[in-house]
């Protein structure tokens, strides 16, 4: 017998779902967390040498300040020799928006409850 799960028709993954993996692969590194604690607690856009704060390598750091970039969270300029590096609000936002939804969804479905 084919359960409710299966019966439903193949859904397509939603620009939500595919930005929030995103958001959460940024997020699930500890040294992109330090960073993104580090610059939430600016009262402007950091600049500086991040390793020196930072334990790790300055290439380390720059792979994770890509990673961070690309998913949108923080925004960075580079005019050699300094490099400035912020919250981007507005994608903060969104995360927040999104995580919120999926954690409000979890937490209040009483069938989360019964079953396993």
């Amino acid at each position: 017998m084919r359960t409710e799960f299966q019966i439903m028709a193949k859904e397509k993954l939603t620009n939500e779902q595919i930005q929030l993996a995103r958001f959460a692969k940024a997020f699930g590194h500890p040294v992109r967390v330090a960073i993104l604690q580090m610059l939430a607690k600016q009262t402007c856009c950091y600049h500086g040498d991040m390793s020196e704060i930072l334990p790790i390598a300055k290439s380390t750091l720059s792979q994770h300040l890509n990673e961070l970039k690309d998913a949108g969270l923080i925004k960075g300029t580079f005019t050699p020799p300094m490099v400035l590096y912020c919250i981007n609000q507005k994608n903060w936002k969104l995360a927040k928006s999104l995580f919120n939804a999926l954690l409000t969804e979890v937490v209040n479905n009483p069938a989360n409850d019964k079953c396993c």
